[in-house]
């Protein structure tokens, strides 16, 4: 019988924390959860990042209502997963923004993934029957585009590729905080399965590179502090790295899969085994740094039946 992954026997509600990070900025956190951000400008509201649901979206407008009532008028979503995007209807903002590449991405595999993450995290996806369809932008920029909500300016830019090819980030120049999605996370796995292991630590770089004062990352605690930021960078680039040097030295010398599964678990275990996710994530991880260490440059779609091949591959 096939083991089922980790976050499918994941039920338990999460607590949930609103922090503020800046002036009329917070962080929507639920103990390894995706995370959302809230940046409130002069006359409205935007969100960085949906939830999964609009059930989870009201959650997150809830907390948004305990500290004003400005209309949500934006929500930026830093790439295409669907527990980050299928929340938007919730909001009503009249302005849904991705960069291009994430947009071309939920096109060409957003259903799949929505398919495939509907079973690996049932918890998340309560509700989902109000869902009412894949998640499309209304507005898309290439490299950098700039949002007035009144006088506060936010810069909406893409640093690399990292999590996914198509990863924004979200910058408040008057705060100096960042909304980085899953390219920064604090003690929590990063998934990794359409990730680029190897651009990875560089856009992490271009990210420190701003020297933000506090980062709502993509789950796990606010990072509030030039210290808190600085290790919570540290330790993704550590985890990212950590995870694919086993599996390159595995596909050097013609290994299998399952004996980079093994080469990883040895490595990262012992420094991260009580992160967030760290065991729903792991495989797909694996597998993804397998495939590029063959050169294996864009991720390949992940589907229901690929998730129960490879976890089948993997349990030898």
């Amino acid at each position: 019988m096939t083991k089922a992954f980790a976050s499918a026997g994941d039920m338990a509600d999460k607590k949930i924390s609103f922090t503020q990070v800046g002036e009329g900025l917070y962080a929507f956190t639920a103990e390894g959860d995706p995370n959302t951000g809230v940046i409130i400008g002069d006359d409205s509201v935007m969100i960085v990042e949906a939830q999964a649901t609009p059930r989870l979206a009201r959650k997150v407008i809830e907390c948004v209502r305990s500290v004003t009532d400005k209309p949500i008028s934006h929500v930026v979503l830093t790439h295409y997963h669907a527990v980050r995007v299928l929340g938007a209807s919730a909001y009503g903002a009249r302005e849904i923004i991705m960069s291009d590449v994430a947009a071309a991405m939920v096109e060409e595999r957003g259903q799949e993934d929505w398919d495939s993450e509907f079973d690996r995290f049932p918890r998340l996806f309560q509700g989902h029957e109000e869902i009412p369809g894949l998640t499309r932008p209304t507005t898309t920029f290439s490299d950098r585009m700039t949002v007035y909500l009144g006088k506060r300016r936010v810069d909406i830019m893409t640093l690399g590729r990292a999590h996914t090819a198509g990863d924004a980030v979200i910058w408040v120049p008057d705060q100096e905080v960042m909304f980085t999605g899953d390219i920064v996370e604090y003690h929590s796995a990063c998934y990794c399965g359409d990730g680029h292991f190897n651009d990875w630590e560089d856009t992490l770089a271009n990210i420190a590179a701003f020297e933000p004062k506090a980062i709502a990352p993509g789950r796990g605690d606010a990072l509030v502090g030039e210290e808190m930021v600085a290790k919570a960078i540290a330790a993704t680039a550590d985890f990212v790295r950590s995870t694919y040097k086993p599996v390159a030295r595995v596909v050097a010398r013609g290994g299998s899969l399952k004996e980079a599964w093994d080469a990883v678990r040895a490595e990262c275990d012992p420094k991260f085994k009580d992160y967030a996710i760290y065991e729903h994530c792991l495989p797909f991880n694996v597998a993804r740094a397998f495939d590029e260490a063959r050169g294996i440059d864009t991720p390949r779609v992940w589907t229901a039946a690929r998730d129960k091949e490879m976890w089948n591959a993997l349990q030898g």
